[in-house]
């Protein structure tokens, strides 16, 4: 009735956007049931940007593919 409408703004990192000088390539590990997350951790203010869960090998090659990255860290 109005049109007003609100939007998230999307702050996480994308192929276009990923800067590596304020981004770190992390994959989140569960110690206690092995789940596995791929995403980005501002340098600055630590906070991480989940990007994918990880189910296999495979798909963390795609995550790596995808953004052009050749080894990630692991945090548990």
């Amino acid at each position: 009735m109005f049109g007003i409408s609100f939007r998230k703004k999307n702050t996480r990192p994308d192929q276009q956007t990923f800067d590596p000088a304020i981004y770190k390539p992390v994959l989140k590990c569960s110690i206690c049931n092995g789940e596995q997350v791929a995403g980005f951790k501002n340098r600055e203010t630590g906070k991480f940007e989940e990007v994918r869960f990880i189910r296999n090998e495979n798909e963390l090659r795609e995550f790596l593919a995808h953004y052009g990255l050749e080894a990630i860290e692991k945090e548990y």
